[in-house]
């Protein structure tokens, strides 16, 4: 199992970036996907995630209505838009696997890092 992610760097406040995560060695379609975010010293934190079919969605109250998880099962792959980006999600951002959205994530990518600043 591998989950690769990318399109992490250094934004301005206020910009937009787009993760991607790639994932191969499951059958991805039949799982809900994560996107946690951690801080040095900080726990890991949920900040949104997706179902198999990606009919639902859920997020952080701190990303709501800035961040939008997709998720493209033909290319195995799910998305991270962030937009209207702040300092406070300097991260970095890691996607997860899981086999229902109740559950706990069993696979995890390497992480991408998130700066925002100016």
């Amino acid at each position: 199992v591998q989950l690769v992610e990318s399109g992490g760097g250094l934004v301005q406040p206020g910009g937009s970036l787009r993760l991607s995560c790639a994932a191969s060695g499951f059958t991805f379609g039949t799982y809900a996907m994560n996107w946690y975010r951690q801080v040095p010293g900080k726990e890991r934190e949920l900040v949104a995630q997706i179902s198999s079919t990606g009919d639902i969605t859920h997020y952080a109250d701190s990303v709501m209505g800035r961040f939008t998880i997709s998720r493209d099962n033909a290319k195995n792959t799910v998305y991270l838009q962030m937009n209207s980006l702040k300092p406070e999600d300097t991260a970095v951002y890691y996607c997860s696997s899981q086999r229902w959205l109740i559950g706990t994530p069993n696979y995890w990518g390497q992480g991408t890092q998130v700066t925002v600043s100016s």
